[in-house]
This record gives C-alpha cells, structure tokens and sequence, in this order.
C-alpha cells in the first residue's frame, strides 16, 4: 500500500550519482527479471539475475531485483545476502537499506532468541539509514514508525520513538502521517482515535489509490462495510483498473452479502491473475474470503477446501484455523 521504490528509478539513480553504471548486458537482464518479477515469476528471475551477476558482478541494481525476488520466496536468507551486497555497492541508496531491513526483519522473525534480537536491531539500523538518506522514502518511514510501534525498547523500538517519526513525518507528508498516526492507534486498540483518523482521511482529496486502499483495509478490520465501500469508490475514481480492486470489490460483497456470483468471480479473478507479493492483498486472504462466501451459502465443503487452502498459504492465521472447525463441525 505504501510506495515501492521504483527499479526503473533504481537504475537511474545509479547510473547517474553513485558511479555504479550498470552495462548494457545488466540493463537488458534487469528489464527481463523486473518483467518476471512484476508477473509472480520469482523463481525465474532469479535465475536471470544470477546468470547476469556472473557477467556483472558489481552491479547493485540486479543484487537489489535479486534480494527483492528472494523475498518473495520467503528466502529470507539469500534476500539478505543480495540485499547486503547491494548495498555495499550502493550504500547511499535509501531504497536499499529499507529493503535490506525488510529482509533482516523478516528473518528474525524465523530466528531463535539471540538471532532474533540481533536481526531486529539491524532491522531497525537499516530503517533509520534509509530514512535518513531520503526523508521523502514514505516506505522507508512507514517501516521504520510500523518497527518502533510494535518492537520492544530493549531492541530500539518503542512508542514515543514512532510518535515522534509520526510528528515528523506529518509535517513532510500530512496524509502519510496521517495514516501512520491512524495505524499506530489501531496498533495500540485505540479505536475510537484511529476511527476518528482514518475518516478523516476518507474526506481528504488525493490522487494517489494506495491511500484509499489501506482505509479500505482499516475498515475491513472495522468490519465496516459502508466506510469500506465509500474507499473503494474513491480508489476506483484515482484508477478504475487497479489490479487490487478486483479483491476489494469481491470482499466488499462478501460484508454485504450481495451479488454472491459476482463477488466469486471477482475473488476467483483475483488469485489467478494477480501474483503473490508482499505489496498486495494475499491469495491466503482471498481464499479465506471466498470460505466465507461459500459457507454464507451452506456450501460447507467448498468452503472448508478455501479454508484449508488459505492456510497452507499462510499456516499461523488462529482465524482461519476457527473458521475451518466451524465449518467441520456443521
């Protein structure tokens, strides 16, 4: 929902102000692997990377595709051994350090006690360089207020210290300020202020569609549907033909148990057209959400075989485990 940092950009950047020029061969197989990297094929742009790195070996911008794809993999390991070189190469790019702390987080969440807390201290060292660098890396100040907001102090996180981000960031951006404000009080279970936040936010003009899709995901949360809906339109005025909408439409018919085909059509479009990443809706959720039509329909086996499918995607959802009983046992 948050601005992803551009490769395209990436490249330019590099080319042009860190003395890293990518060659002609690297720009060629960087446009290739972002082509398979847009389209879910992680697998197969990694190849193309590797096989590219052995050609240009101090080319940060295929580390960074290759660190990026490796994500998507939940490769948490060989993303942050291609996101480190990346930004060894590149070490004033912002984009980079915020990737690499995505990378370092993720994995300390699969690490034991000492790995973990090691890994969130880098997590939180690259979030703070990559702001630093670009105050404007929105992504990059969104991760870092989201790791304070929900980390420990014993390992730099705290809430006065994304309080404080968030009254900075307000002042560079109000709206992504104020959606930061917005997340850290639903964090802390302070809804009638996140409630009042995000509505706000809902009355507000802008033209990017990424705002209005993560108040769509607050309302979602809300179970509100009628707020949920007036986000919608408000993204589909920006971009009738965002890819995302096709899961935000399918939802909100789900809420409104309204128009059960087209909410299946819209959700069943949805997992087959539009690859997993980690920047949009999962398919975990689009399946769980397709359970939840099928069992509002008493088509019980159907939705147990959505529910099972949604945690194989994602195996710790508790929700979803409930969901499946519940269904099993009718």
């Amino acid at each position: 929902m948050n601005r992803r940092f551009s490769i395209a950009a990436a490249v330019l950047v590099l080319s042009s102000g860190w003395g890293v020029t990518p060659s002609l061969a690297g720009q060629n197989a960087l446009l290739d692997a972002q082509h398979d990297y847009n389209a879910g094929r992680y697998n197969r742009a990694v190849d193309g990377l590797n096989g590219a790195i052995a050609k240009s070996p101090n080319d940060a911008s295929l580390f960074f595709l290759l660190g990026q794809s490796y994500y998507q993999l939940h490769d948490f390991q060989h993303a942050e051994t291609s996101l480190e070189r990346a930004v060894q190469l590149a070490p004033k790019d912002s984009g980079y350090h915020d990737w690499l702390g995505k990378a370092y987080g993720r994995k300390a969440e699969q690490s034991i006690f000492l790995s973990a807390m090691s890994g969130a201290r880098k997590t939180h060292h690259e979030f703070e360089i990559a702001v630093e660098l670009d105050p404007q890396n929105f992504e990059a100040q969104r991760d870092l207020i989201r790791y304070e907001m929900n980390a420990p102090s014993v390992v730099s996180g705290g809430d006065d210290k994304a309080q404080k981000h968030i009254d900075g960031l307000e002042k560079i951006d109000p709206i992504q300020g104020m959606l930061s404000r917005g997340e850290f009080f639903a964090t802390k279970k302070r809804m009638p202020e996140a409630d009042a936040v995000f509505a706000k936010i809902l009355e507000m003009h802008t033209d990017r569609v990424g705002v209005f899709f993560e108040v769509s995901d607050f309302y979602l949360d809300r179970a509100n549907a009628q707020k949920m809906g007036e986000a919608i339109q408000g993204a589909e005025k920006i971009d009738p033909d965002d890819r995302r909408l096709k899961f935000y439409r399918g939802v909100f018919l789900v809420m409104k148990e309204k128009s059960p085909s087209e909410a299946e059509m819209l959700l069943k479009t949805y997992i087959a057209t539009v690859p997993e990443n980690s920047d949009l809706p999962s398919h975990a959720s689009g399946r769980e959400w397709l359970g939840k039509l099928y069992e509002s329909q008493g088509r019980l086996s159907e939705a147990a075989e959505q529910y099972r499918l949604s945690l194989t995607l994602d195996p710790h959802n508790k929700a979803v485990e409930e969901d499946l009983k519940r269904v099993q046992r009718k």
